[in-house]
């Protein structure tokens, strides 16, 4: 089997990826604390939301979280990893059962447990721990509105009546939790309560991130958070209460002088008004930089902060360069100086706002190139 590539050391990377353990751990608490006397689980999918699930998973494990949740086997096979093989933490799998003996094997292999969508998965489950002579435990997935994974509340009764299912936990998905206001979440606040007044014994959760902040505060007995986790603010329109976990900063790897009238990047779209200095850095869409952070003629793009001052980019955003126009920044800025792309001053949600995106998909896509620093850990 070919080994994994290297990761990229810090002298021979354009870039380096700061990640801030010890603000996911803290983002953590703060959430566990509103969520109390619920519990407060982590979403560690995706890489953790592209942080890194092995040091991520570790620290929060560390901290207290005894629950997680993945959206695939493989990813539950890797936390539990990370882990350890006995570890007693609960690895709950997002996405369902695929139809199959091999999944329902690493299922069993490394003790994690589905969440089932559908009256098929609970059979097939019910069958395999049945066929194993043991109950395995599985949560179910009730749809409330979301429309995309889930048994509807009309077929809750007969999945809950399939023998041998164990069901311990019963959960839904939030359509719109970030808008306080939106009428989808009392419907499906409602919607949840009834049904899980039809699961007495069985635990509940319908709150992620975003839900935990709602007037309501639908915890039930466990909040499920992920983007809030790694510095996504949960309330948007207001301040962030989450503090900042990833700091992205790029070497700078030349400097230049254009006149007024000169073009930058490809197809010429952004031209210099003005005598400019411009920066060009070794970070671009292959390393998760938006494409759609580019900066025309007819409208502005991404930024960076040069030595405390924000620099506009200037042309498009290539594969693996961007450009920024540093005539506002010191004058003493030489090849080799860092620029910070994401961090406090220019967060997630403002990169996924600049570039018609969200934060979600800023951070699930920070690139492999990166040389990852882990600190507070």
């Amino acid at each position: 089997m070919p080994e994994a590539p290297a990761a990229p050391s810090r002298a021979s990377t354009q870039a380096v990826l700061t990640i801030d353990l010890g603000a996911l751990v803290a983002n953590w608490r703060k959430l566990a604390d509103l969520a109390a006397p619920a519990a407060c689980a982590a979403v560690v999918k995706a890489d953790a939301y592209g942080v890194g699930l092995e040091p991520a998973i570790r620290a929060l494990a560390k901290a207290g979280c005894s629950t997680f949740f993945v959206a695939q086997a493989s990813e539950g096979a890797r936390a539990r990893a990370a882990l350890g093989a006995a570890s007693p933490h609960r690895i709950h799998v997002l996405n369902g059962l695929l139809p199959g003996d091999d999944i329902l094997a690493a299922h069993a292999e490394h003790r994690l447990t589905p969440v089932l969508c559908d009256l098929d998965q609970a059979r097939a489950w019910a069958a395999f721990s049945r066929a194993r002579g043991e109950p395995a435990p599985a949560a179910l997935q009730i749809d409330t509105g979301m429309n995309r994974l889930g048994v509807g509340l009309a077929q809750l009764d007969d999945a809950l009546a399939v023998e041998g299912l164990a069901i311990d936990l019963v959960m839904s998905h939030m359509v719109s939790s970030e808008d306080a206001g939106d009428a989808h979440n009392a419907r499906q606040i409602a919607a949840f309560r009834a049904a899980r007044d039809r699961c007495p014994g069985v635990a509940a959760s319908l709150a992620n991130s975003s839900a935990i902040f709602l007037p309501a505060r639908p915890c039930f007995d466990l909040a499920r958070p992920g983007y809030a986790l790694y510095g996504g603010n949960p309330t948007p329109g207001q301040p962030n209460p989450m503090r900042a976990v990833v700091r992205l900063e790029a070497r700078i790897i030349q400097l230049r002088a254009i006149g007024v009238g000169e073009t930058v990047g490809y197809n010429g779209q952004w031209t210099a008004r003005r005598p400019t200095r411009l920066a060009t850095i070794g970070v671009g869409y292959a390393d998760g930089l938006p494409r759609a952070l580019m900066a025309t003629d007819t409208r502005p793009g991404g930024e960076a902060m040069v030595r405390g001052v924000r620099c506009p980019f200037a042309g498009r955003v290539s594969m693996d360069l961007t450009v920024i126009d540093v005539t506002d920044a010191p004058a003493d800025l030489a090849p080799g100086d860092m620029v910070e792309l994401m961090g406090e001053a220019i967060t997630v949600d403002e990169i996924g706002a600049r570039a018609g995106t969200i934060g979600y998909e800023v951070l699930t896509a920070l690139g492999r190139r990166y040389f990852r620093r882990y600190v507070g850990g």
